[in-house]
């Protein structure tokens, strides 16, 4: 790629000192628009460029990767989460895919936590409340949650993410337990003096709050299923900020509607966007995917995506490959 300036395509209107650091080093097609682009105008872009930079509205198949031709040969994905991209389907047709990890922990983990306290204490109910003409004074039984100080946290996927809410919760008065493939450093588990579960099962059903933190994968998908979730006592409440295939939507909507759990804070959805059924059921935190919007977030994810795309142009590795099966053994077991 030397000789001319890479060729980049983005597909989604990105912060402003991200475009302009893009504008300054590479030849752009920059999308004005906030809305996605259709799959025709998606294959049409990336015909035309050596890079293409999607996020995580833009389905990137197998399809897609047999109709684009040859010249892309990194797609340079704008986010963390890669279950949109076929990374075998990529790496078969010379393509590299690069993402942005490690950028999003902290943000992710604020809002976890905000879920962690604002179910349990009902606030947005409280709000909902005041701003009917609801509240008529105070008064002794009148809006009771639950008290989050001594309860156990169960986090599914100790990942940067997972870390990142366990030492908050940690601080909160919560016990930390936690599900992954394999356990964590021993170091890092004595910190938080966490308690490693081998059985998912086992653990659903000691905990009062279920933090969802794992990637969406075919094995992921519906981990919290309907048996699961029933594993999980009457006053317990769960958490997803991670993907929303990995919890079984209609049950859960089902079970807190029924009384069979308390409650549940969603910022990430199954289809997209909340079912009717979930916007109905009562103590539901629902939040339009905002865990990492923040706009330090945004242009670290800009810059990161950058660093990718010169290492790149310039005969280098990039430093952030995704690279099938690697894991580093803090995906749930499936089953």
């Amino acid at each position: 790629m030397s000789g001319r300036k890479v060729k980049v395509a983005v597909t989604r209107k990105l912060p402003e000192p991200v475009e302009a650091r893009l504008r300054d080093l590479f030849d752009v097609v920059f999308h004005e628009s906030d809305a996605p682009l259709s799959p025709a105008a998606l294959i049409e872009r990336a015909r035309d460029a050596d890079v293409l930079a999607p996020t995580l509205g833009d389905r990137l198949d197998e399809a897609f990767f047999e109709q684009v031709g040859d010249r892309m040969k990194l797609v340079a994905n704008f986010g963390a989460g890669v279950d949109h991209i076929d990374v075998a389907a990529a790496n078969a047709h010379g393509v590299t895919v690069t993402n942005t990890p490690s950028v999003l922990a902290e943000d992710a983990a604020d809002m976890a936590m905000a879920l962690i306290l604002a179910v349990p204490r009902r606030l947005v109910e409280g709000v909902r409340a005041l701003e009917a003409g609801e509240f008529q004074g105070w008064s002794p039984t009148w809006m009771l949650g639950r008290r989050v100080r001594g309860k156990k946290l169960g986090i599914i996927g100790l990942g940067r993410v997972g870390e990142a809410i366990a030492r908050r919760a940690k601080a909160f008065g919560l016990s930390i337990h936690y599900h992954n493939r394999s356990r964590i450093n021993p170091h890092i588990e004595d910190e938080l003096d966490a308690t490693y579960w081998d059985s998912l099962d086992q653990m659903l059903a000691r905990v009062d709050i279920v933090s969802v933190n794992c990637p969406h994968t075919p094995a992921t998908f519906h981990l919290l299923s309907r048996r699961r979730l029933e594993l999980l006592q009457p006053q317990a409440y769960v958490v997803n900020i991670s993907r929303g295939e990995i919890v079984d939507e209609e049950a859960l909507a089902s079970m807190i509607e029924e009384g069979r759990l308390a409650g549940a804070g969603l910022d990430v959805y199954e289809r997209g966007a909340p079912s009717e059924k979930l916007l109905k059921a009562p103590n539901v935190v629902l939040l339009p995917h905002m865990a990492s919007a923040t706009v330090e977030s945004r242009v670290e994810m800009g810059e990161r995506m950058i660093i990718n795309i010169k290492m790149f142009s310039d005969g280098h590795k990039p430093p952030d490959r995704v690279i099938l099966g690697l894991d580093d053994g803090r995906l749930p077991k499936a089953g």
